[in-house]
């Protein structure tokens, strides 16, 4: 049983849509229609659509889907926007935070880390003193809504709110990869919010998700990136045709995916997630775990427990004695953490309980 924070289990539906026939994306009518679907699918989900304000107000954002695994769009967002010079903000809490400072330097750009403890919330003191001391102009800033790698859900708004009240033309770009579909995301306040198919829509990995505002295409056009894999600006406009052969078998999956999630509807994801969180929290409680970071940073979609220096002998055994496949943590974290993914399709109580059950029986 596949209970990692990503890839998650895919159901059956998913799956059995991607054993049909093939589709020729280049040629056939047919592939435009999915794809337009998927897209229409993922405004929904981003609470975005054109021409009107999302779920949160504000303007419309234009919605793509590259093919290529999550992480090309935290890298593609910098391709798109920042050149040599480009003064760039990264508020971090996390490994996913840091790490947009070393793509903002490996296109040219000037990265300015403004971080804090991994247990820690988002530093926003040291936010409010970087931005009121007015030295640097930022042209772009980057933070992270889910870390994975700590099951840390960082509230984006008063961030958001810090980086308005200084001239308002700074981009913002968020990695919510591990939010997006299991946690309202505030995308109408976000120049680039980022998603990818493997999390909480339970489909293959393959795919990016991007929700793009008019200043951010504005922004990227005056850029004029060269990279054509790592750009998004290609995906503007596919009227004419995708810039690559697309990754049909993924696009097919994550349409059918994304059915299953409207059919189920947006608060009724949400509540699933809430609802096997807290039981994965209790149960871990029960059991004598710890949680990481405190429950009120925690994310609805992952939940970490500290288990010094076993991770990685629990994960293997929950693998070998129970079936069960979790996560540990990354980086120096590797073998401190241990991880559970409850999103997605996993988000379940019932999945949750046989996940503890046989982690207290390892323990």
């Amino acid at each position: 049983m596949l209970m990692t924070p990503g890839p998650t289990a895919v159901p059956d539906p998913v799956r059995e849509a991607m054993s049909r026939e093939l589709i020729n994306p280049d040629v056939d009518p047919e592939f435009r229609r999915i794809y337009d679907r998927l897209t229409d699918r993922l405004a929904t989900v981003y609470g975005v659509g054109s021409g009107e304000g999302g779920e949160g107000g504000g303007p419309a954002r234009d919605v793509v889907v590259p093919g290529g695994e999550g992480i090309l769009g935290l890298e593609a967002a910098i391709a798109s926007l920042v050149e040599p010079g480009t003064e760039v903000l990264c508020l971090s809490n996390g490994l996913y935070g840091d790490g947009f400072a070393d793509f903002v330097e490996s296109y040219g750009g000037e990265a300015t880390l403004v971080s804090a403890d991994y247990d820690e919330a988002l530093p926003l003191a040291a936010l409010e003193s970087e931005l009121a001391d007015g030295d640097t102009e930022f042209d772009v800033a980057t933070m992270v809504h889910c870390e994975t790698p700590t099951g840390t859900l960082n509230d984006l708004g008063p961030a958001l709110d810090l980086l308005a009240g200084t001239d308002g033309e700074t981009l913002t770009v968020v990695d919510a990869v591990s939010s997006l579909g299991g946690v309202q995301v505030p995308t109408e306040r976000i120049d680039v919010c980022l998603g990818a198919s493997q999390k909480c829509f339970s489909a293959p990995p393959g795919l990016t998700t991007a929700a793009i505002s008019d200043r951010a295409w504005a922004a990227m056009e005056e850029r004029e990136p060269h990279s054509l894999y790592t750009n998004f600006l290609p995906w503007r406009d596919t009227s004419e045709g995708f810039p690559y052969t697309h990754l049909t078998t993924e696009v097919v999956a994550l349409d059918a995916a994304l059915g299953l999630w409207l059919e189920e509807g947006l608060d009724a994801v949400r509540e699933r997630h809430t609802e096997a969180a807290a039981r994965c929290r209790e149960r871990g409680a029960e059991l004598g775990l710890e949680p990481y970071p405190e429950p009120e940073r925690s994310s609805p979609t992952v939940t970490a427990f500290e288990v010094p220096g076993r991770a990685e002998e629990l994960q293997s055994r929950l693998r070998e004695e129970r079936d069960v496949l979790v996560a540990t943590g990354l980086g120096e974290l590797a073998d401190d953490i241990l991880r559970i993914g409850h999103m997605g399709h996993n988000a379940r109580v019932e999945r949750v309980d046989e996940t503890m059950d046989a982690l207290g029986d390892v323990l």
